[in-house]
């Protein structure tokens, strides 16, 4: 009998806490609240102890998921839900009105997935140079706040961190917003979450280019990080996409006849249950149809890793993705910052 692999042995790429459990199932130390507002679901995943099956440290984890950030009313819903929740975190970390905040645009302003964190900070609200001006008086409704881009190491040979702790030492802020591009392991998040935690960040580990950590630890200070997950691994891709493709023929061999007179692009068989039988499995995709979810991935991965084509992808409509989600944050990091923000 052959031996089956563990696919641990094989990194799956993500940085979201949502891909990495199952939201139905207890975990001893791991706290789950969820809710829905505007058809955004708001998933909370409180992690109380350092050791945890996660391997994630000690924090909260908000993950929102909604659907399409380019659609006016779908994004004025979506900033209000980041504004509240938003704040809730600077609650939970006893952040005050008038503590001083440094926003930070994590990623390459260069590479378009990867631009999240410098296009939102471009859009930030900073106040910090008229609260160094004796003569002016500035309204306690604007908190003292200051933006950095920092730009990535292969540009500056200089590590973000480092640079982040300069800044640091020189103006004193009393806590720090970053954000940052994600990565994903599964189809359905990309460009449809935002994650947001108190635990800190990796700078580049979406795209397997981890740099030092950003937290309270190596900050000493509170450290709040917002992502969006922008790139997929291609094995994935390509693994999700043979899970979908049984269910396109699963919903065809039950629903053709009724359906034969709607256009193929209009049939959403996305959430369909029925699972192909393991016969049919097998006289669609032979061998590869004997396989599970998991091992499918780990055949896929062993087949495009040794030739280099396991690349990271984004969806092709990523500049314009990218400009309103970056929009979108920076208005609820300044309405959440600024009691007299509003556009």
């Amino acid at each position: 009998m052959k031996k089956e692999k563990d696919l641990k042995e094989y990194t799956i790429r993500t940085d979201l806490i949502v891909d990495l459990f199952d939201i139905n199932q207890e975990e001893e130390g791991i706290l789950v609240t969820e809710n829905t507002q505007e058809d955004i679901h708001i998933l909370e995943v409180e992690i109380m102890k350092e050791e945890n099956k996660l391997h994630k440290k000690k924090g909260k984890y908000i993950t929102i998921s909604y659907q399409d950030v380019t659609d006016k009313e779908n994004s004025k819903a979506l900033e209000q839900v980041i504004v509240t929740e938003l704040k809730k975190l600077m609650e939970s970390l006893k952040i005050p009105e008038t503590a001083k905040c440094l926003v930070v645009g994590l990623g390459n302003r260069a590479s378009t997935p990867d631009a999240l964190g410098p296009k939102t900070v471009e859009q930030v609200l900073v106040t910090r140079y008229l609260y160094e001006i004796e003569e002016i008086e500035v309204d306690q409704n604007y908190r003292n706040v200051a933006a950095l881009i920092p730009g990535v190491t292969g540009n500056t040979g200089i590590e973000s961190s480092d640079i982040i702790l300069g800044i640091i030492d020189r103006i004193k802020p009393d806590f720090v917003i970053a954000i940052d591009a994600l990565a994903s392991s599964s189809m359905d998040r990309i460009n449809k979450t935002i994650q947001m935690t108190d635990s800190g960040i990796h700078p580049g580990s979406g795209v397997y280019n981890n740099r030092k950590e950003l937290s309270y630890e190596t900050l000493k200070i509170p450290v709040i990080s917002i992502g969006v997950p922008t790139v997929i691994e291609a094995f994935v891709l390509v693994s999700d996409t043979m899970q979908y493709l049984l269910k396109h023929f699963s919903y065809n061999k039950e629903n053709y006849q009724k359906n034969k007179l709607v256009p193929v692009t209009l049939r959403n068989y996305k959430d369909y249950n029925r699972e192909l039988s393991s016969q049919e499995k097998v006289k669609l995709l032979g061998e590869i149809g004997t396989l599970s979810e998991e091992q499918v991935k780990e055949l896929i991965f062993e087949v495009l890793t040794p030739i280099g084509y396991n690349m990271m992808v984004t969806p092709k409509e990523i500049d314009f993705v990218m400009d309103k989600t970056s929009e979108v944050l920076a208005n609820a990091i300044n309405k959440s910052l600024h009691k007299n923000f509003d556009i």
